[in-house]
Parts: structure tokens; sequence; C-alpha cells
């Protein structure tokens, strides 16, 4: 196990943070002093990425639901891996995906118990102001969306997928994920929280706290490591006023780390090391984001989704692998009515 710091302890530096942590421990003990049973989330959007499975691939920008070969066989080698450790990854599907001639492999990763929410059809800009600016395909083929509003664009790509999910896969999406993630979540877009509660959905997760990641090609400092833990508090679930629950991505997302900064995985390891260590330590919620696409080529032989099966079940009956719908069951803090 490596130390954030000489001078502070990795214990005392994951417990330094307990009283940032928004409401967390107050709102989920319910009036008693014991901390809650820490509950960690591996997800996997089901998308193809830019610059993988090597740089200067930015095709995919217009394709994100035409997944190759690989992405498919490591979802499913990943599901099976995960399953074996007692854990369980939630999925979230772009509808395009759904369009191939064969999606036998993610109806083998729903058999297998694993869940699969909605991330939309064509990986939409869920806070786009005009249509064709909601994705790269409408920028380049707008006639698809001519005469539509960003509104209408956005709502018609999240109730495609899921009616391509229970069409092609005989499932209803569990939960919305939006394409990208936002510092602020949908603060201030009560508009998009009424569409998803319309939609049929109880939560999403949207949000993406700012953290520090360095320089491209430079090993982080253990400052960046402990903004990456500092941002942990920011990345706790909570309640809209429209009653929509928020559940957000945790940093560092493999995207951030791999693709922006040119991490080594062993980087990497440490982050999300340190970030489920504090999550345990203070009872919190870990959203472990990452992205097939990317992780075949970055971690081929699933370290990471070991590593957080081991510090979880090393953590006995202080934390639990769990899927985003059971997080949202989660007693948890609402914000007040925002202006």
């Amino acid at each position: 196990m490596s130390n954030l710091s000489k001078s502070v302890s990795r214990r005392e530096f994951l417990g330094a943070s307990t009283a940032a942590i928004v409401g967390t421990a107050a709102a989920l003990s319910q009036g008693d002093d014991r901390k809650p049973k820490a509950q960690i989330a591996i997800t996997f959007d089901l998308e193809m990425s830019r610059h993988y499975p090597k740089r200067g691939m930015t095709e995919w920008d217009y394709q994100k639901g035409n997944l190759d070969g690989p992405t498919k066989q490591y979802s499913v080698d990943a599901a099976e891996v995960v399953k074996q450790l007692g854990g369980v990854i939630h999925f979230f599907c772009v509808g395009r995906t759904l369009e191939q001639a064969n999606v036998d492999w993610i109806k083998t990763i729903a058999a297998a118990g694993h869940l699969i929410g909605n991330h939309t059809y064509d990986h939409v800009n869920v806070t786009a102001k005009a249509a064709a600016a909601t994705q790269f395909r409408f920028q380049r083929s707008p006639w698809l969306v001519a005469g539509k509003t960003a509104h209408e664009v956005i709502r018609e790509n999240i109730r495609l997928t899921s009616v391509a999910m229970k069409e092609r896969v005989g499932i209803e999406p569990n939960g919305f994920r939006t394409p990208g993630g936002f510092s602020g979540g949908l603060v201030g877009r009560e508009d998009l929280q009424q569409m998803l509660l319309k939609l049929g959905f109880s939560w999403a997760s949207s949000k993406y706290p700012r953290h520090q990641s360095g320089q491209p090609m430079l090993q982080p400092s253990e400052a960046i490591y402990q903004d990456i833990v500092r941002a942990q508090a920011e990345a706790q679930p909570f309640r809209y006023p429209t009653g929509l629950i928020e559940i957000p991505m945790s940093p560092i997302s493999d995207v951030g780390a791999f693709r922006s900064k040119y991490w080594k995985l062993s980087y990497f390891l440490k982050a999300v090391e340190s970030a489920v260590e504090w999550t345990i330590e203070n009872g919190a919620v870990f959203d472990f984001l990452c992205h097939p696409s990317c992780m075949v080529v970055e971690d081929p032989k699933f370290e990471t989704m070991k590593l957080i099966c081991k510090l979880v079940e090393q953590a006995g009956d202080r934390a639990e692998i769990v899927g985003l719908d059971k997080i949202a069951k989660r007693p948890m803090t609402a914000l007040k009515k925002q202006g």
C-alpha cells in the first residue's frame, strides 16, 4: 500500500476530509453514530472513445455506438471477472449499439445479473442549446435534426434508447447517465430534470466534480492525488428540488487519466485506491467511471476492477459493491431550490 505523503499517514489523510462530505454522515446515519456502509459502484459506458485503440482515431465521435469487437469482448470478460469476485457492473448503453447485427454479447451481460442503463441514442450533449450542437453526427449531417429544437432531439434520443433496449434486448433501462459529465450536474436545469422524470427515470448520473490531474505525460504529484481524494466529497449523491436523484461520477475517469494526461496504469491504480479507501473510511459513495473502449487498451488484465473488488472485500461489512439503483435508495441530502 503506497503512502500519500511522508508526513501524513494514509488513515489520517483519508479521515481529514470527513467534515467536507456534503451532509453524508448526518443524512445517512439516521441518528446513529455509526458510519453508514460505504457503497462502491463500477460503471462502464458502452461507447467508442476517440484516440482508441490508437491515437488519431476520431471518427468514433460520429459513431459512438458502433462498438468494435475488442470493446464488446472486454465488456463481457470484465462482467465475468467482477461477478466471480462477488461484484456487479452497471453498464450504460448508447442506443445505436443496438443497431448492430448481433447483440448477444449484451444479452449475456444482462443475463449474468449486471445492470444496464440508458446513455442516449447518439451520445448527445444534453445541455446543448441548438439541435445540431447536440452531437458531432448532427453537425456533419444537420438535415437529420432539421426543424427540431435541442430539447426535442435530446428527449427523442433518450426515449429511443429505452425503446431499443426493450425491443432488442428485452430489458428496461436501469437509470440514466448523461454523455459527458458536468461539474454542477443538472443544477439550474429543471427542464432536464423534469424531462428525465417524465421519461420514467427517478435518478441520473450527470455530475463530475472538478479536480486537478496534472500535466500530460508527467507522473502525478502527491498534491494531485490528494486533490482527487478531496473531490470525492463533491461526488456524493443528492436530490434535486424536483425530486430527481443525482449520483455523481467519481474522479478520476479513465479517459481523463489515460487519454487526456497519458497516465500509466500504475498512476491510475494509485488514484483509484486512494479514492476507494477514502470512501470506505468515510462511509461514503464511489462511482467508478470507465469506458471499455479505453480500458481494453490501458488495462487489458482488469487490474482496476480487481483492485476495487479487493479493497471492498478487505473492508468486510463496512463496504459493498452495488449498482447505482441501490445507491439511489440511500438516504441523502436535498439541494435547496436554486434561485
